[in-house]
């Protein structure tokens, strides 16, 4: 419809949650080969709060509205879409636009919300799930036999490695946190040893842990702070996959030791690749992955769900790391 607008949460320059609203904006529409999505529901991400601060900024084309991934039924079609019905529960990435009533993504990206899974739990799914498994498993190539060390273990991410690690290895899994809370619950989720790392030396703990050995693969999102000790503790052959920066973007890098001891260092994000190379990685998760949710396999973690509105208060919560799992925005609460 020409003119309609949506409820959105919209920013007020840069800056902390304070500069974020509740207001309106105009209503998308789906073009060529994109269905349009009536979201019920969308998550808050790490990468939301990069944006947010000005250091993340969207993708050529993409909707400046906060927001990586969304659950929903579709509400219309563009040209050339096949596959697909106005309907059809959905959940899928998004380059933005997902804190709003509506949003726009390409069919090839979509995934179907098992039967038995209710929206607001398939908003916590595609992000984090598809961002542990692509890089534990496709980048480094994990395998049953090893060890993944997992820094942020109680972040979406980190439960959903865990969680993954178990189900397709089964390997052995490390986590780091920031309290026993925390431990203890990625030790629920499965995860063998639990690093308080405000304590303690993660690196020489997890040496410690596998007998002198290292971790086989780390999962890491703090970048250049941690660089050193990840490499001191990655094992023989290890792989260090890198998805944020939390900790800078430039470090010194002992390449002697990176060439005596094999390892690899791997870079990798995931909001910035080509919609094609989206749609091929969407399609190998739910070949070898989505299944194992509809027979409760998998679960997502969900520390807290709050309405729209209160965008701003789920920043201050991940800000203050004070959630175990997802922070979810519930968009449309007729929508299940």
């Amino acid at each position: 419809m020409a003119g309609a607008t949506m409820r959105a949460v919209v920013m007020e320059g840069f800056g902390g949650p304070e500069v974020l609203r509740l207001g309106e904006a105009p209503r998308p529409g789906a073009g060529p080969g994109q269905v349009l999505i009536q979201v019920a529901a969308t998550s808050v991400n790490r990468a939301d709060v990069q944006q947010r601060t000005g250091n993340y900024p969207p993708p050529p084309g993409e909707s400046e509205i906060l927001g990586l991934e969304v659950a929903g039924v579709i509400a219309a079609l563009g040209e050339g879409v096949a596959g697909w019905q106005v309907g059809d529960r959905v959940m899928t990435l998004v380059g933005g636009g997902g804190y709003a009533e509506y949003a726009v993504a390409p069919a090839s990206t979509l995934l179907p919300v098992p039967g038995n899974l209710e929206l607001v739990r398939a908003a916590a799914i595609t992000e984090v799930w598809i961002t542990a498994w692509l890089n534990v498993f496709k980048e480094a190539g994990l395998q049953g036999d090893e060890t993944l060390l997992v820094h942020g273990g109680a972040s979406g991410v980190g439960t959903a490695a865990i969680q993954l690690a178990k189900a397709l290895g089964p390997a052995a899994v490390i986590v780091t946190v920031g309290s026993q809370d925390k431990a203890a619950a990625c030790k629920a989720l499965g995860a063998d040893h639990a690093i308080l790392y405000k304590d303690e030396d993660f690196s020489k703990r997890v040496l410690e842990t596998t007998g002198k050995r290292g971790a086989d693969v780390i999962l890491d999102h703090i970048g250049a702070a941690y660089l050193e000790p990840n490499l001191a503790c990655l094992a023989l052959y290890g792989r260090l996959v890198i998805i944020g920066l939390l900790g800078g973007a430039k470090a010194e890098l002992n390449i002697g030791r990176l060439m005596v001891k094999r390892q690899r260092v791997i870079g990798s994000v995931l909001r910035a690749r080509p919609v094609e190379e989206k749609a091929r990685i969407a399609a190998a998760f739910r070949d070898q992955v989505l299944g194992r949710f509809a027979t409760g396999e998998l679960a997502p973690v969900i520390h807290e769900v709050l309405p729209l509105e209160q965008a701003r208060r789920a920043h201050e919560l991940m800000a203050a790391n004070a959630n175990t799992g997802k922070l979810i925005l519930q968009v449309d609460t007729t929508l299940v």
